[in-house]
């Protein structure tokens, strides 16, 4: 079935993201890079995505001394021609093998430099090019942001972590005894609604429909709690819906509205939204699928992304994840405001195991080999944004199509090309593990 997450759920032997998919086990994903691109930015491009799209095929700041592939400082490797170079053979390594048509990637570092770069195809029927300045429809990076606007509203003293759900919205079972801290955490043992059958079915029969946030929690409620909570990590999509309620419940405005005045505005993300709808800002990427009633691939670009709401419907472009990336990581903005305070900030990177090897999750954020971030898996689309604190280090990657290759998301194929290049002592690795039922 199809689930949600930035390490969203998959089919068999995948843990994927906002990602619907029949199968009993699943796995995290992450990362993505594709196919050279050649050819300059689309009109209407942030200015920034679009010098970096015109730039050189590739972009490193500032020139090195030394050309070596073994060049380093830290625990990032520094971007000399070299470095990209094997960067990028190792995208097209993986687009080739994964069957990509196009990805998006870029690193920067404090003082290591950049490297930017698209590759292969935004649309397969016309040929148009991937590039930089695309709007991507970014999955389970959704509940980063949705956990951001309950953090903020606990500054204000409005929620409490430690609150039970049962205080905000009627009818969660064990309501009174779930958290808002253990939903953000992923250990309320409710049941997750994407792997409903019933859900699959009316999604997948019609995926233009649109769905409220309570169409969507009676898929969950109707099967039984699977753990008491706070027993163990289950990563499930039914937590984040409830969460989205709470924010507007306590906030006083739609979920889309709070998060862009509380948290987009603030950060200068002008170029990320939850939309209300299946609308898809310009310039964007068409978006392929087998995530289909017949199994066939199909295009998904229009589908109403409703069904994902707080746990995964967000919109965002390049440029914005790369503010986001350290935003979230930090709680500071670019300016060197606080977004959230430093004592609920280190809550929130609280990072318990979960039953991933590598893998800490805590409050709607992973901590992968000491990356910090979530990756996103929607129909037709996954992403990955994740900050090395230890580096100054970012790395965003952006694909338009969340199709398996040999039991893993794309998106991790990419993360972990990429990152044993860069930082070979940080390898953002996430195998593949039974889903606990």
């Amino acid at each position: 079935m199809w689930v949600l997450s930035l390490f969203g759920w998959s089919q068999p032997m995948t843990h994927s993201t906002v990602r619907l998919r029949r199968g009993a086990v699943t796995a995290i994903a992450v990362g993505t890079l594709m196919v050279p691109f050649a050819g300059g930015a689309a009109s209407g491009a942030p200015a920034s995505a679009t010098a970096a799209a015109t730039a050189s095929a590739t972009a490193v700041e500032p020139p090195t001394p030394s050309d070596s592939a073994s060049a380093s400082t830290g625990d990032f490797r520094t971007l000399t021609p070299a470095v990209t170079k094997q960067v990028d053979e190792a995208v097209r390594r993986v687009m080739r093998e994964a069957n990509v048509p196009g990805v998006t990637v870029g690193l920067w570092t404090s003082d290591q430099g950049q490297h930017v770069r698209s590759f292969g195809v935004a649309d397969k029927s016309g040929g148009e090019r991937m590039s930089p300045d695309l709007y991507m429809r970014i999955g389970s990076e959704t509940k980063t942001f949705t956990v951001t606007a309950l953090l903020e509203l606990v500054d204000e003293h409005k929620v409490g972590l430690d609150d039970p759900i049962g205080k905000y919205v009627d009818g969660v079972p064990n309501g009174d005894k779930i958290t808002l801290r253990e939903l953000a955490g992923m250990r309320s043992g409710l049941f997750n609604y994407t792997e409903d059958d019933g859900f699959f079915k009316a999604l997948t029969s019609d995926p233009r429909r649109p769905f409220t946030p309570q169409q969507l929690l009676d898929y969950a409620f109707k099967h039984p709690v699977l753990f008491p909570p706070g027993e163990k990590f289950s990563y499930c999509n039914t937590n984040l819906i409830l969460l989205g309620l709470v924010v507007e419940k306590a906030g006083g405005r739609p979920l889309g509205d709070f998060i862009r005045q509380n948290v987009l505005e603030p950060a200068g993300m002008n170029h990320t939204s939850l939309p209300a709808d299946a609308a898809f800002p310009n310039p964007h990427a068409q978006g392929y699928t087998d995530q289909t009633a017949t199994g066939e691939v199909e295009n998904a670009t229009d589908w109403n992304p409703s069904w994902g709401w707080a746990a995964g419907a967000m919109i965002s472009d390049l440029d914005d994840l790369r503010t986001w990336a350290r935003t979230v990581a930090t709680g500071i903005l670019p300016d060197g405001d606080s977004l959230i305070s430093p004592v609920t900030q280190k809550q929130r990177l609280n990072t318990p195991p979960t039953t991933i090897p590598g893998a800490g999750y805590g409050l709607g954020i992973f901590n992968v080999q000491g990356w910090i971030g979530h990756n996103g898996s929607l129909p037709g689309y996954e992403s990955l944004t994740i900050y090395l604190p230890s580096a100054q280090a970012t790395l965003v990657v952006l694909l338009n199509t969340d199709i398996n290759h040999a039991g893993t998301e794309p998106s991790t194929l990419f993360g972990e090309a990429i990152t044993k290049i860069v930082t070979p002592g940080h390898v953002f690795n996430l195998p593949a593990q039974p889903a606990a039922r």
